[in-house]
């Protein structure tokens, strides 16, 4: 005996003992697969792929930020904020963000921190998901502390901005944030801490005393290192170099982010610190240019300043970038 199931048979005589299942195709056509030797079913998913079971995949799908493709992945880049809309399907998406990166000290400044940097996997539905953007600290002027990053935030996770470097005539130790600070060159002061999980701490500056022209900023801390302490020898000092930053392949290519900025130094024949890998920025000595703004959407620290008729400079704005299987 056949059964009549949309406009195809599926015969019982082939049927031992199970359920007889059929979903039509766009044409009317139905189809039969065997699962087990007992049970026949026919099913068409949207995306045109079925699992073992029978049972369709149902896909993530989603608008928001600049979307690209990478294989069977599509990529959400949020560089400015904005809203991750799921408009069909559930499931783990992959993250990454990435919070502003600090300011840089002014005159013998402390290198900015590294925005915070937060990476893994997170459960979406059909729903509207805000990613906030954090962007980068100012830099400090006329001898002050850099300011502190914003900080980045999608589905309830938050990278905490970067700390802001340290400045000679006042507020001299770095700030914590989601990489520290590092210490000004005025009395040794010390680089403050990164939020765990999220990056390093900034490294300590070095004075040698007397008239303070030799002393040099510590390097701000990144996501996988902390700054480097400066070292001072008369007008031989180096700025501590920023922390490097973390290495991530979500976008489809490996990109490094979260690097710390170099601290700036003074005197004539000192260096000052390099920025860390990820964009972190150069520090600067003396009067002569400027220190480097930690990269756009990078969340690298900015350098510090070596005198304080030069501002320290922003950090680095961050960004968050979403991933997941479309196919």
């Amino acid at each position: 005996m056949s059964a009549l199931v949309g406009r195809g048979y599926v015969s019982e005589a082939t049927v031992d003992v199970g359920v007889v299942s059929a979903v039509g195709s766009a044409a009317g056509t139905s189809t039969a697969s065997a699962v087990g030797a007992s049970t026949f079913a026919a099913t068409a998913s949207a995306a045109g792929t079925s699992t073992a079971s029978g049972v369709p995949q149902e896909y993530i799908v989603a608008t928001g930020g600049t979307i690209t493709t990478d294989g069977n992945y599509k990529v959400h880049t949020s560089t400015a904020g904005g809203t991750f809309q799921v408009t069909s399907g559930s499931g783990n998406v992959d993250y990454l963000i990435v919070a502003g990166g600090g300011g840089g000290g002014s005159r013998q400044g402390g290198g900015g921190g590294a925005g915070g940097l937060l990476s893994g996997t997170s459960s979406v539905s059909v729903n509207s998901y805000t990613i906030v953007v954090g962007g980068g600290g100012a830099g400090g002027t006329s001898g002050g502390r850099g300011a502190n990053g914003s900080n980045s935030s999608f589905n309830s996770l938050t990278a905490t901005g970067g700390g802001g470097g340290g400045g000679r005539t006042t507020n001299n130790t770095g700030s914590n944030g989601g990489s520290g600070g590092g210490g000004s060159g005025a009395i040794s002061a010390a680089g403050d801490t990164g939020t765990g999980g999220q990056g390093n701490n900034g490294g300590t500056a070095s004075s040698t005393g007397a008239a303070g022209q030799t002393n040099v900023g510590g390097g701000g801390g990144g996501a996988s290192a902390t700054g480097s302490n400066g070292t001072s020898a008369d007008a031989t000092g180096v700025g501590g170099n920023g922390g490097a930053g973390s290495s991530s392949s979500i976008s489809g290519s490996a990109v490094t982010y979260a690097g710390g900025g170099g601290g700036g130094t003074f005197t004539a024949g000192s260096t000052p610190g390099t920025g860390g890998s990820g964009g972190g920025g150069n520090g600067q000595q003396g009067t002569t240019g400027s220190p480097d703004a930690g990269t756009a959407n990078r969340g690298g620290g900015r350098g510090g300043s070596g005198d304080t008729s030069v501002a320290g400079g922003a950090g680095g704005s961050g960004v968050v970038i979403i991933r997941y299987q479309f196919q």
